[in-house]
């Protein structure tokens, strides 16, 4: 499997806090069946700054730590971005790390706050599509507008965006409104790849087996393979990698790939 969305860089934001825990992570990680991970630090401002430079620099030695401690997993780096006006000026920096393409278009995760849609959203958005940016709204079964009604998320796919959604929702993890949003929109069509959002080993770990099993009793085996593996695959460009394709029917004993 192929998990495009953690928070396990050490030390940048709220997830990972030590090498230690990274290195935890990405072990559990490799257990539960992902091959290629991707390391998405928030980039938030007043908060999370995160300078894209910074990020490549600990991204470059964590990958040199992960390959001396032997870890069979590849590495990605990208960023989770916060909507804000700041976000059209960062995207046009040379050294910002873009999750990959799809449809010709660079990608990269943007994420709204938990309890509204800012306004003016729509307008930024379409602002980046304009210019073959483009975004993939992240965990939008955790955002309130969202949950209270589901079409408040469509404006956003018509205008083109793609849709990431974290696969713990769908066990309850986020509560039982964020469940049911991530139930309803599997079953509109509405999502477009699964991710962990990992944050540590104990209330957020890497559990994305898990999280295909449950989509897979709601949409079925192919098409949940689809958000862990083909998806993410084609916006990572690994199509050529040494990626293992998956055993699409066997979840009860394997979900590698």
């Amino acid at each position: 499997m192929i998990d495009i969305h953690s928070h396990i860089l050490p030390g940048v934001d709220d997830g990972a806090k030590t090498l230690e825990d990274a290195l935890q992570l990405l072990r559990m990680a490799v257990a539960d069946g992902v091959t290629t991970q991707v390391l998405t630090p928030h980039i938030r401002p007043t908060r999370y700054i995160n300078d894209p430079r910074h990020i490549r620099a600990v991204f470059s030695e964590f990958v040199q730590t992960v390959r001396e401690h032997d870890i069979p997993i590849n590495l990605h780096l990208s960023a989770e971005v916060r909507i804000g006006p700041e976000v059209m000026m960062l995207l046009q920096r040379d050294d910002f790390p873009w999750l990959g393409s799809w449809e010709g278009k660079r990608a990269f995760l943007l994420e709204f706050p938990f309890q509204n849609i800012p306004f003016g959203s729509l307008n930024l958005v379409e602002w980046l599509i304009d210019r073959d940016i483009l975004p993939i709204i992240a965990h939008p079964e955790r955002n309130r507008e969202i949950q209270q009604n589901m079409e408040k998320l469509v404006p956003f796919i018509e205008a083109g965006c793609i849709t990431q959604l974290t696969g713990a929702s769908l066990s309850g993890k986020f509560g039982q409104e964020a469940k049911q949003s991530a139930t309803d929109l599997l079953q509109a069509g509405h999502v477009t790849v699964m991710a962990t959002d990992t944050h540590n080993a104990t209330h957020r770990p890497p559990d994305l087996k898990s999280s295909l099993e449950m989509a897979a009793e709601i949409i079925g085996e192919e098409k949940a393979y689809t958000l862990v593996y083909d998806v993410p695959a084609q916006l990572l460009n690994l199509q050529h990698d040494n990626v293992v394709a998956p055993n699409r029917f066997a979840l009860s004993t394997s979900t590698h790939a």
